[in-house]
């Protein structure tokens, strides 16, 4: 099974919050997921983003990918509280 590291998007119109999700390749954007490992919510200020780094790296040594707008993320990590546990 092809995995990938993904934004899920939850909320209001208006108001979005998004999961860091392991999913499936294949699946569509808010399909069933395997395993949330992170939170995104741009709204707040200034923006909060946690992120469990021992399950983003598990799944990145079974050969996840990750989707470009996390990547993007991922990349700006100024706004970042990473979980430690």
């Amino acid at each position: 099974m092809a995995v990938t590291l993904r934004l899920l998007r939850l909320g209001k119109k208006s108001n979005p919050s998004y999961r860091v999700v392991v999913i499936d390749k294949r699946k569509k954007r808010n399909g069933t997921y395997v395993e949330i490992v992170g939170f995104y919510n741009p709204v707040s200020n200034p923006p909060v983003f946690t992120l469990d780094q021992k399950r983003v790296d598990y799944w990145l040594e079974k050969g996840a990918l990750i989707s470009e707008g996390l990547e993007k993320l991922l990349k700006n990590k100024k706004t970042t509280k990473t979980k430690k546990d």
